[in-house]
């Protein structure tokens, strides 16, 4: 078995989300939580041209950092290609993998998503933020990986954001959606964003991909998003929307040493 670190959608060289690649595992679903779980840290398992996500708290349909660090890993296999393809484990979803300059991008489609009954309150409660009115009306969207997009009025508001973890995963259990992603609009025509779809506060994302892509199709164009201020680590994201696809794209780079295992992620 073979694990490689990188850092992905980093606003700089040094910075960005860690994911780890690992190929050559053939331990079954649980075995590779927990081999997650030990490392504290995103993983896709490669197999062939099969993607399999794991958080250290659950598995995913769709992981788009971490998709990014297989991208890197194929394309430096397949230095001539403009193009490569992977399947999701979970869904059978096909993603294809473009390369541009020093950024990698991954084609999605705006999927149609039921709209779950939104109590006027619900964004406050579950953001743990009385008083909050969301600039916009929430709205689920997803290019994968549903999410509640709440516009919030700016970055401090953002920032002050002490959301409810358990609340917000109960319901989204019950209806479908993968967490809520507070946003807001800069000043500079960027966005800022962060997720919270963890029980762990300290597991907050530093670059959600599937929420910029989700905001995408929100919006209808293509923006450049910032997120990670939160975590400590400068992320950024930018999408494209191109004859009704939606492009997710940015840095990828080793992120540590490559370090080799014989055997499979239990141990055995």
């Amino acid at each position: 078995m073979q694990i490689r670190a990188l850092q992905c959608f980093g606003e700089h060289a040094g910075s960005g989300n860690p994911a780890l690649v690992i190929e050559g595992d053939r331990s079954n679903e649980e075995a590779r939580r927990l081999l997650a779980q030990a490392r504290n840290t995103t993983c896709v398992f490669l197999d062939g041209d099969v993607v399999d996500f794991h958080y250290p708290h659950m598995r995913s349909p769709l992981c788009l950092h971490a998709t990014l660090a297989v991208a890197h890993v194929l394309f430096a296999r397949h230095p001539d290609a403009s193009t490569l393809s992977v399947t999701t484990a979970m869904r059978g979803q096909r993603l294809a993998l473009l390369r541009g300059g020093d950024a990698y991008f991954v084609r999605l489609q705006a999927q149609e998503v039921p709209q779950p009954a939104l109590a006027p309150d619900l964004p406050a409660r579950l953001l743990a933020a009385p008083g909050l009115v969301p600039v916009s009306t929430p709205r689920v969207a997803s290019v994968g990986n549903p999410k509640l997009l709440v516009e919030v009025p700016d970055a401090a508001t953002l920032h002050a954001l002490r959301p409810d973890l358990e609340a917000i995963t109960g319901w989204g259990k019950e209806v479908g959606v993968n967490g809520i992603y507070a946003w807001c609009r800069l000043q500079d025509e960027r966005f800022e964003g962060r997720n919270f779809n963890h029980l762990d506060p300290a597991l907050e994302d530093s670059a959600t991909g599937v929420a910029a892509g989700a905001l995408t199709a929100l919006l209808g164009q293509g923006i450049t998003l910032l997120q990670g201020r939160a975590t400590g680590q400068s992320c950024l994201i930018r999408t494209q929307v191109d004859d009704g696809a939606i492009l997710v794209g940015g840095r990828a780079e080793p992120g540590a040493v490559v370090t080799s295992f014989s055997g499979s992620a239990s141990g055995s």
